[in-house]
């Protein structure tokens, strides 16, 4: 039972326990859902909703009230002596109530409802754009940590050489093999490794820190950064926001032409009047009455000055805009990928001769090794050597790190 008990102690403590860790796509993930940027997109569709249904009010009847009273310096009169008619009262009172109902406008609510779905199109891809802009950032970030976190791996493990040396030395300098202060001179480079540790953390945990705001999501200095072989993107095309963007303006530009050339369609509508005044429609009549109107009304815009023709022409204009800011993006973003490209070709270089130059470090160091233990050289030319290998391994994994942020990046430049 008491083994059972202790099973599911440690069993409910392991979460807690293990080591968290993340990766980089997981990092865009939550740049794209926490960025405060990202509310927008909601904000926006929320905004385009209530717009929409305003437009939409243009196929409801309209309704009107109005009330005038007026007092006027003359009124009709009939000119005929034995008519017996009474002159109209020179204060007049009229109330109206208006039901306006548009048949038919050649289809322009339509094409107003077309623009602003366009708009929220073109608007949310926007944010998208910006958010995608992150992930540049987010890789500077996210490789920078990893290059700290990959750095603290082998400064540990000069670390545990240095100790492992140390008692060896120690022992040689008690039985009167190697100089007094062999042991000292080691002891002073753990000492030194142990401040390049604290200068680690302390950085590393700057930029954690500083990626944990940009993605909304905590982390802790105890997180492990996952570094994942990048493969480069292999298709042909690119495949970024930015071109979606500009083909949702082109749409944009579109539906504005469609709701032009909707202007000067007929528009009928329908209407009815009903009201109470003194006089009514009966003018012969000088007392309070109900009246109504009711019929139907075309209205035609049948010319304009070209100034619907000069719209489509500016419209036009803008969609060559368009076209040019699209390949303007086109080439730059090609530019960027070469100059990536370059930059991945030449690291794969350098580090093929890193590795060439640490393995002769490693020949280098084992023979200061076998010279220290018989007393050739001392203790500072063991540390030159152990040092310089570990300079050219730190140089390697800032290199190998580097590669895979040229490679990251240049997936983020291709999309």
């Amino acid at each position: 039972m008491k083994r059972i008990l202790l099973f599911l102690v440690i069993l409910t403590a392991f979460p807690a326990i293990a080591q968290q860790s993340i990766t980089l796509e997981e990092c865009y993930n939550s740049v794209t859902q926490n960025y405060p940027l990202a509310k927008q997109s909601s904000l926006l569709e929320t905004q385009n909703t209530l717009e929409a249904a305003v437009i939409s009010t243009a196929k409801l009847p309209q309704l009107s009230l109005d009330a005038q009273a007026t007092y006027q310096s003359d009124v009709i009169e009939i000119p005929i002596a034995s008519a017996n008619i009474d002159p109209l009262n020179k204060d007049q009172y009229r109330a109206t109530f208006s039901v306006n109902q548009l048949i038919y406008n050649g289809g322009a609510t339509a094409a107003s409802l077309a623009i602003k779905s366009a708009e929220l199109k073109s608007k949310q891809k926007q944010v998208e754009v910006s958010l995608y802009q992150l992930r540049q950032q987010i890789n500077q970030l996210y490789f920078s940590i990893l290059l700290a976190q990959e750095s603290n791996l082998l400064l540990k493990s000069k670390q545990t050489q240095l100790e492992a040396k140390l008692k060896e030395v120690s022992s040689g300098v008690k039985n009167g093999i190697l100089l007094p202060s062999s042991d000292k001179v080691l002891e002073a480079e753990l000492l030194k490794i142990g401040q390049q540790f604290k200068e680690i953390e302390s950085n590393k945990l700057t930029l954690i820190e500083t990626l944990s705001s940009l993605i909304k999501q905590p982390i802790d200095a105890s997180t492990e950064f996952k570094n994942s072989l990048i493969k480069i993107h292999v298709q042909k095309e690119l495949i970024r926001p930015e071109l979606e963007l500009f083909q949702y303006k082109k749409d944009e530009i579109e539906n504005s032409e469609n709701l032009i050339s909707k202007q000067n369609v007929p528009k009928l509508l329908g209407f009815a009047t009903g009201g109470y005044g003194n006089p009514g429609l009966n003018m012969l009549d000088n007392s309070f009455q109900p009246f109504y109107i009711a019929g139907v009304k075309l209205h035609w815009n049948v010319f304009d000055w070209n100034a619907n023709q000069k719209q489509r022409q500016s419209l036009a204009i803008n969609k060559d805009i368009v076209d040019n800011e699209t390949e303007v993006f086109k080439l730059n973003t090609t530019i960027e990928l070469n100059k990536q490209q370059r930059e991945i070709e030449k690291i794969e270089a350098i580090i093929t001769s890193d590795e060439a130059i640490i393995n002769l470090r490693k020949e280098v160091l084992q023979m200061a090794d076998s010279q220290l233990k018989n007393g050739v050289i001392t203790s500072s030319a063991y540390i030159t050597e152990l040092t310089n290998l570990y300079e050219d391994q730190n140089t390697l994994v800032r290199h190998e790190i580097q590669l895979q942020l040229a490679k990251a990046n240049y997936n983020v430049i291709k999309g």
